[in-house]
């Protein structure tokens, strides 16, 4: 009798697993225990997401994907996904599908549907036709695409243009199409596709149909309009729930809506769109963030520069922007000169540097500008103040010796530590390292990478790595800040510059004499002033911190008898410098502390006959309700207190 032939696989946890030969996944997984097959989704296999299906060789590193793994979300909701473009194509006969990826907390799928312009109504139709095919228990089947052209001819006959395309883009990355099979075997409905996916629809156990939208093939205005679904998976219906509450309450903390609401900014067709106008109320929480912001910097041994919005070509093709990133930058002419809106600030920076000489002694020398640059982004990717064409950065460059760089990082992060907590925000930290298509030698490289996670480490912050993740001319450390819903939102970076030192042939004179290139530090903190005030709208919904507040008291008569009295405390106010307002309306106090509360005051003090006898005020906060009489002055030096220290 033949032996069977085995392999041996390396688990996880390093151990060796002999196997038949021609096991899959599954195979594995039932040979270590039966409860895990029920909760196996996929594999990581050799540091790839592959289907659970997958054949495995001798010598494979492989980790079976339980539903426990966030994974796993992976395989779900793009699972899900082909079984939206199936039923949107059974609805909906002459819909062409283009792509549908995974996305944070869900997938979308993009259509063409020359008949039909979608509709939220159309949703539930659509997710019903879905739930049938879920209860059809189709099978995920994955085929190895051999004869291309065939495959392209198919395509091409089925009117699939976009499915074409793609092939004919990767067609000599082995190709692959994902077949869903009815019960019977008989294939049903096909995706150009690299997968990973379930083995089977039924697995799909909680979804949803979020919204409907506009987009482009390639995401490029002039080619074809598309239609767009998004929608979210998960494994339970616990577990959607849990989500279409956060989605609900996100919506309630939309920047944009409730920057209608309390009159915060707004945009206009006569500006342009990307180019916000800062009102009073939101131009008042910029101050504060720019005074604290400066205050601290000057602490820090920063120097505060200026630079011009626009800049001659000239200064864009040394600083390689004129190649890198021309499809992002405004141009224009001036007396037949070529002039760019500036992008970034460095460039600036660095020609401050250059202009004259600098010693060893004189390093580091640290600059930081909240610079307003530009940028190009198409009109269907701009977001309220979070994504826009005209935005104003906290930039800061530090040039430095090299036996410098470490303490000069724990000083960013400590820079960092300091100002998200006075916004009562909390962060991780993640670290990138060298790319593919980076620039600069291996020397230099790990001096940078060495040099950022040896400051991390000193300073005692927990971070992960991101292999591969840096930008082409250095590593970099990214601050993620996590909302009060805990939504995730980019922060500060931190980078190692290679580029520009030697493009502008920066130089110092070290200790013997020597001409040598200063290390250049790029860095910001709020990242752009637009898009930290939208995450301080959303993540305070509106109610700011007190020393952010616009409005941060309001005194209100109950009857027009306690007005002089009233008057006297206002001013009281005023004369300390607190923003105080007066409501001399003839409403009822009920209504005036109704619409205080919407306007989302800090402080209420409510005047009756009571407090002007008693010589008093009645104190009623934002958060907390009423807090009783208080003297004046005490509720003065207590505000004051409150606003020097940022209280959270």
């Amino acid at each position: 009798m033949q032996t069977k032939t085995t392999i041996s696989v390396i688990l996880k946890d390093g151990s060796k697993r002999e196997i038949p030969e021609g096991s899959s996944g599954i195979d594995l997984a039932k040979s270590i225990s039966n409860s895990l097959v029920k909760k196996s989704v996929g594999l990581v296999l050799n540091d790839e997401l592959k289907d659970i299906t997958t054949i495995l060789k001798d010598s494979d590193k492989v980790e079976i994907i339980t539903q426990n793994d966030p994974r796993s979300y992976e395989f779900l909701r793009h699972s899900t996904a082909h079984v939206l473009a199936e039923a949107v194509q059974n609805l909906f006969k002459d819909a062409k599908i283009a792509i549908g990826p995974v996305i944070e907390d869900g997938f979308y799928y993009d259509f063409e549907i020359p008949s039909h312009t979608l509709t939220p109504d159309d949703l539930m139709k659509i997710e019903k036709e879905m739930q049938r095919l879920i209860d059809e228990e189709q099978q995920f089947i994955r085929v190895n695409i051999n004869d291309t052209d065939k495959q392209l001819s198919d395509f091409k006959t089925q009117g699939e243009k976009f499915k074409a395309e793609l092939l004919e883009q990767y067609k000599n990355e082995s190709p692959t199409l994902y077949i869903l099979e009815d019960r019977s075997g008989k294939p049903v409905w096909n995706d150009f596709c690299r997968g990973p996916h379930l083995t089977n629809t039924k697995q799909i156990k909680a979804f949803k149909l979020l919204s409907v939208s506009g987009a482009y093939w390639r995401a490029d205005e002039t080619k074809e309009s598309l239609q767009r679904i998004y929608g979210t998976s998960w494994w339970s219906k616990e577990e959607l729930d849990t989500h279409l509450q956060k989605l609900e309450e996100a919506e309630k903390r939309d920047h944009r809506k409730l920057g209608r609401q309390m009159d915060l900014f707004s945009m206009h067709d006569e500006t342009g769109p990307g180019l916000i106008l800062w009102h009073p109320s939101l131009a008042y929480v910029r101050k504060q963030m720019e005074d604290y912001w400066k205050d601290l910097h000057e602490k820090k041994g920063y120097e505060i520069v200026y630079s011009p919005h626009i800049a001659k070509t000239d200064l864009w093709d040394i600083s390689g922007h004129n190649e890198f990133y021309r499809e992002n930058m405004f141009y224009m002419t001036v007396d037949e000169q070529d002039y760019v809106l500036k992008p970034m600030n460095c460039p600036f920076h660095v020609l401050i540097f250059k202009s004259k000489r600098h010693s060893y002694r004189e390093l580091p020398i640290r600059m930081a500008e909240l610079g307003t640059v530009y940028r190009y982004e198409r009109s269907g990717v701009m977001h309220g103040l979070a994504r826009v064409r005209g935005f104003t950065q906290d930039d800061a460059h530090i040039f430095c010796r090299r036996d410098q760089y470490v303490e000069e990082i724990k000083g960013v992060i400590q820079l960092i530590d300091i100002i998200y907590k006075g916004f009562g925000l909390n962060y991780f930290a993640e670290l990138s390292t060298k790319p593919k298509d980076a620039i600069g030698t291996k020397e230099i490289w790990d001096f940078a990478e060495a040099g950022l996670e040896q400051a991390l480490k000193e300073y005692g912050l927990d971070y992960k790595i991101n292999p591969e993740d840096g930008a082409f001319y250095g590593p970099k450390i990214d601050f993620k800040l996590k909302d009060a819903i805990g939504r995730v939102w980019q922060g500060a970076t931190v980078q190692l510059d290679f580029n520009l030192p030697n493009r502008f042939d920066l130089k110092y004179t070290e200790k013997d004499g020597s001409q040598q290139q200063p290390v250049m530090i790029h860095r910001a903190i709020y990242g752009s002033l637009e898009r930290f005030a939208a995450l301080l709208i959303e993540h305070f919904a509106g109610s700011f911190l007190l020393w952010l507040s616009y409005k941060q008291v309001i005194v209100m008569p109950i009857a027009d008898r306690h007005l002089e009295y009233s008057e006297k405390i206002y001013n009281l106010l005023k004369e300390n410098n607190i923003k105080a307002v007066f409501d001399q309306r003839a409403e009822s106090i009920n209504a005036k502390i109704r619409d205080a509360e919407l306007e989302k005051i800090p402080y209420m003090i409510i005047i009756g006959d009571k407090e002007i006898a008693d010589n008093v005020i009645s104190v009623r906060a934002k958060k907390k309700g009423n807090l009783g009489t208080l003297q004046t002055n005490i509720f003065i030096e207590q505000i004051l207190k409150e606003i020097k220290e940022k209280g959270i």
